[in-house]
Formats: C-alpha cells, structure tokens, sequence
C-alpha cells in the first residue's frame, strides 16, 4: 500500500509518496536541488551535503533532502503539511560553505580537464558558489591510481562523493575501489593497487562529478561542444543499449549512454564504450574482385557486374546473414536471394531456434520484468559476458532477495546461485521438478542462452526451457549475442535447411557474417564494413557502412524495434547496406520495388507489421514446441572472448588490449605464501 503524503515545497503543494527522499519529492514537485553523492540508482550516501534544504519548524539547522525522508516529516501546528524551502537565506548560505568547502583542495585543472564543458562541479559552483575563497593554504595533492587502460585518473580532483565506490560494488559486483583515511587523508583507492576487473567500469566515467575519472581512450580529443551528437543504439550485444554518438567531422569519438529504464537503465559495457577506434580501421572503402588468386580494387560497376553475372549463373544459391546487419539489409537480402531460386539463413552460428515461433525466438517477457522476478533460471547462459548490463539488472534482483539457480559451467556472475550442474541432466532435473503453487505464487523467469541452443539437441532444450517456464508460470527470455538476429527472424530469413543448405550453395551473398568459416569451392560475394574474416574468404568485395553510418532498424533480444540513427558517413566508395542490395538487383534484371530507406520500410512493414511499433515490446502468443530427446553433453556458452566478438571489435587495439589483459589475470597463479 502506498503511503501519500502532502508537503508544501516553495509554497507548492504536492502529494507523494512517504517512502520518497525530500530530494525526489523536490523533482516530483519540479524544483532543482543540486547534488554531488546522489544518483538514482545508487544506495544513499549522504556526504556530500550539497542537497541541504530547510525544513521549517524542524531542527534550527539545514537537513540533506538525499537522506531524509518525506513520512520523517512532522506537520504544522494545526495539521497543515510539512514546509520544504529550497532557496531561503539558511540553505542558500548552506550550499555557499559546502561548495567553498569543496573548493579547498581541488585544483585549477578546468582547462586541461577532460570534464571541463560538462563538469557538475563547474556548473553548480556557478549557480550555487561564491567567487572567492577565504582559505589561502596550500592545496592538498593524491597520487593517481592507475585503474587499467579504460578509466583515466586524477585523484587531487576527487571530492569523495563515492558514487565510483557504490557502483562498483553494488551494480557492477567487484569489491576493487573503497575509501581509507579520515579527514585531509581520506581517498579514494583501489584494493592492493588493483586494476579494475570489470566489464562495465566505463559507467565510474559518467558517474563522476568532477574530473577525477575521465575515458583514457578520448582523452584530449574534443571538447564536448566541438561534438555533434546522434541518438541512436547500441550492436555490440542483442540488448538494444540505447546510446549518443559523439562525432567530430567524419570521426566517431565517443559514445555515451542514453537513458532507458525498459532496455539498459544507464548503464552501458565497455565493449559499447570502447569499441569506437575499431569504426576506423581495417575498414573496406572500395570494391575488390579476386583475379588469379588475389583481391584488386575494382569501380562499383565492374564489382556489380561480377556478382550479378555470378548470380545468374549459380546453381544452389544462398545468402547469409551476420550478426551486425540491420533488419532492412536481411528483408532485401532475402527477397533478392529468394527471388533468384535461392535459400537464406541468419541462425549463422547454428542456434535451433524455430521460425514463425515469436514466443520461442524472442520470449515472453521484457527485459523489465528482471527488476521484479523472486526466482530466474539461467539456462546455458553467462550474462556477464553474453549481456553485461542485462547481468547488473539481475544482480539487483539478487540484491533485492530473488532466488538464481544456473544450469551450466560454474563462472563468476558477480552474485550468489544455486548451481543445479553443468549438463543436461541437470536440465532434466528442473524439468521433472514441475511446478508446485509456492513457486507459481512468485514472479519468476526462465532466460536460455544460446550456447545452449547450438548444439544437435538445441530444440530439445529450447522446448525444454519453454515447458518448464509454462509449468512454474514463468516469462521466457531467449537471450541473444547477435544484434540482428531477432529482426531476421522476424523477416524469416531462415530456411528448413539451416547451415546445411547454405554449404550445399555453389555461390553464397555474404551479408557481414565473419564468424563464419565458408568452405572451400563455393564462390563467395561479401558486403560488409570490416576485412575481417568474411572479407579474406571473398571473391568479390561489397564494402558496406557500418552502424554508425547508415539508418536502420534492430530488434532487441526480447523483440523491442529500435532505430539506430546515422551519425557520420561511410569512408571512401563504401555505400549503405540496403542500397548495394537494390543496385545488385538492378544489375540481375531483378529490381527490387523501393527506391528509398523509406519505401523499403514500408514494405517491410507491410510484411511484419509488429516492426512498425517503435520502442515496444509487442506480446508474443505462445506456440508450445514439440518436446524432443535431450542429449548428454555439458553446457558450453555462447561467448569464449566477450571483447573479440565482431569484426569492429577485432579491429579495435583497445579490445585486443583488454583481452590480452583478460586472459593474463585468467592464467594468473597466485604462489603460496
């Protein structure tokens, strides 16, 4: 039952929760107070005291609004409701001592401060400072931590808010980073001078008010209002993170996270983080066609020319779909293909996962639904690697006292679970548990990884999955490492065949797909971003843009269509994946019908009209699959190297930094002492 309160704040009256701070009853009531410790989403702290207000006939001195709460309020003499004032003669004195305070020791770096133009510390110490300063002594200097190669430090800028401390611990589950000291010796350190052993450190970079902490990577770039920002999302994992594009001029420099309570909160990994030098190098920028065993750069007619007239010539036809392609390049893709007597396939990794079955592709539930279950089953799936911030979501739960068994390897998923055992058997055995009314009473959530759905039996455990969710009444979350294979399933870019049919093909379009190995024989069209893998195989070279460069849509592991907008161009003669696509079928003689993004989203539309509801979770119908033999194999998860997934990545020096890193700490042997 929820407590409503009334409060007057600045002579306003509103009505709120009594479990709400005064801080959130100020926002509710739309009045700004400014803050330093406080955040949303982290445990209050209370340290800072830049959120004083004055709370009348309460005690003769300012009160944080972050650490009281509304119902801890008494009410006026005659029973009117408790008086707030945010901006009476005590606080504004209040907030002048706390920033003069702050000022002490902190230096005058602003201008060769990477913060400096979206400093919290700036911006409130012009609104809510003084212009002097009463103290003349010497500053205090902190020696820098060294954090790895992600999160760049200057330590005599802290003003020990502690929201680095609070994330770490509580959102991203590493016990690294605390305080030690009181008073003028008071820091904050790392634990024995450790290096950050976590896959969303990057989110510390937001969170600091101040230039303490800044990306080492973008340092002494830019400066934020240099930048043109585009909203748009986030390829590197299937959860959809909503993210801004910073680019100056052509150059991608930075991304940041957007807001969205339904997909990533706030929060982003530091694979989307980071992954930005990789959009520069190693980048296809013309077209090349193999002529005596060696690729030569070619125009865009010859290329197309080529293809075409292999096309045309094939025999078993065939077009894969990669990983990072949006669902406008898989429709035309597969009308082209199709057109042509040819078969498609998405599913490159060989996930049984069965088509025109939105329930079993795509689940029941929504990413939200993690923040309220009392019991999750993990199914062959290490969240931490396959969707790092999707795992943060199900600490929280954890923390919130939900119940997480795991059915597969042993890992560190940064909280506590009942491991059920590594095989099938163990799947077995929750499956022969049914389902009593004690669990049926509880919010619960089943989520299958797809390392458990690539092996001989993946439909079995797919069904295996689905029947045990319908027994304890559970939601359905299939969770993905692919951006674009939800889309393509939704466009059916599948076939009876799978991989099979695709091996049997004597020409195969390649459509970004570098994860897989193409035998030998088959003649090999690539379009793509990147000379990874799919490129090297290639016969002839499409060069494509990348996500960052053209306009498309993707649909998230729970089936959510989100817009990824383009915020530069493509390098050199490199064209839009779509628009490669209609210029090839122009050359086949085999026109496909749009002439633009926008007629080809209406006719991709009008095939599956669900892709039309933008930023929704459309409910999927249950289709009960048909229960097949489980095999006895343990489970392997979909993911060996979380850093090294794609080709951006793979071209990228940070990731191959941080994986060097990652596979050093994991051979690490601690001698005995």
């Amino acid at each position: 039952m929820s407590d409503l309160r009334k409060i007057n704040i600045d002579g306003q009256e509103i009505e709120v929760d009594g479990a709400m701070t005064l801080i959130q009853a100020c926002e509710e009531a739309g009045v700004e107070v400014p803050r330093f410790c406080y955040h949303e989403r982290l445990s209050i702290a209370g340290n800072c005291r830049m959120c004083l207000v004055e709370v009348v006939g309460g005690p003769p001195k300012p009160a944080a609004s972050c650490a009281m709460q509304v119902r801890d309020l008494r009410p006026g003499p005659e029973g009117q409701p408790p008086v707030v004032k945010t901006n009476s003669p005590m606080v504004k004195k209040a907030r002048e001592g706390v920033m003069e305070f702050l000022l002490i020791n902190h230096p005058l770096d602003c201008p060769i401060c990477d913060q400096g133009g979206e400093c919290d510390l700036q911006d409130q110490a012009m609104a809510y400072g003084l212009s002097g300063t009463r103290f003349k002594e010497a500053k205090r200097a902190v020696d820098d931590l060294d954090l790895g190669p992600l999160v760049g430090t200057a330590m005599t800028r802290c003003i020990s808010c502690t929201r680095c401390v609070r994330f770490t611990t509580e959102v991203a589950g590493i016990t690294q980073m605390g305080q030690t000291g009181r008073g003028e010796d008071a820091e904050i350190t790392s634990y024995l001078n450790q290096t950050l052993d976590s896959n969303l450190q990057g989110n510390i970079i937001d969170l600091c008010p101040v230039g303490a902490l800044t990306s080492k990577p973008y340092a002494f770039t830019a400066r934020p209002w240099e930048l043109t920002k585009t909203e748009s999302v986030d390829v590197m994992d299937a959860l959809g993170s909503n993210i801004r594009v910073d680019t100056k001029g052509r150059e991608v420099m930075r991304f940041l996270p957007r807001n969205h309570d339904g997909v990533n909160e706030e929060w982003i990994s530091d694979k989307t983080r980071f992954v930005w030098d990789g959009l520069r190098r190693q980048r296809l920028d013309k077209p090349y066609v193999r002529e005596n065993g060696k690729l030569r750069p070619a125009s865009w007619p010859e290329a197309l020319t080529k293809a075409a007239e292999t096309l045309k010539g094939a025999e078993k036809l065939a077009g894969i779909v990669g990983d990072l392609v949006p669902v406008e390049g898989a429709f035309a893709l597969k009308q082209m293909i199709e057109g042509q007597g040819g078969v498609v396939e998405c599913r490159t990794d060989g996930a049984k996962l069965p088509a025109g079955n939105r329930a079993a592709y795509a689940g029941t539930a929504a990413i939200e639904d993690i923040d309220s279950a009392e019991r999750i089953l993990l199914i062959g799936t290490n969240p931490r690697d396959e969707a790092p911030v999707l795992n943060a979501r199900i600490r929280k739960a954890w923390a919130h006292g939900a119940e997480v068994a795991l059915v597969g390897s042993a890992v560190d998923l940064t909280y506590e679970y009942h491991h059920m055992g590594d095989d099938r058997a163990a799947l077995q055995a929750a499956l022969d548990m049914g389902g009593d009314d004690e669990i049926k009473a509880k919010p619960s959530l089943v989520i299958v990884g797809q390392g458990a759905l690539q092996e001989a039996d993946g439909a079995a455990v797919l069904a295996a999955a689905q029947t045990i969710a319908a027994n304890t009444e559970s939601g359905l979350i299939v969770l993905h490492t692919a951006a674009s294979r939800v889309g393509a399933m939704d466009v059916d870019a599948t076939n009876e065949g799978g991989m099979e049919a695709i091996s049997a093909a004597d020409v195969i379009y390649n459509l970004g797909a570098d994860e897989v190995e193409i035998g030998e024989g088959a003649f090999v069209i690539y379009q793509g971003s990147h000379g990874d893998r799919g490129a090297h195989r290639a016969d002839v070279i499409l060069p494509g843009a990348a996500y960052t460069e053209e306009n498309g849509l993707f649909v998230n592991t729970e089936g959510r269509p989100q817009l990824a907008m383009r915020a530069g161009f493509a390098p050199g003669d490199a064209k839009e994946n779509w628009a490669i696509l209609r210029a090839l079928s122009a050359e086949l003689g085999a026109t496909l019908p749009y002439d633009s993004l926008a007629q080809l989203r209406t006719a991709l539309i009008e095939a599956v009209p669900h892709l039309a509801q933008i930023d929704e979770v459309v409910e999927n119908e249950v289709q009960a699959l048909e229960s097949g033999k489980l095999g006895d194999a343990s489970f392997r998860y979909a993911i060996k190297d979380f850093y090294l997934t794609n080709p951006i990545a793979r071209a990228s020096q940070l990731m191959a930094e941080l994986s060097a890193q990652a596979q050093a700490r994991k051979s690490e042997k601690i001698a005995a002492e």
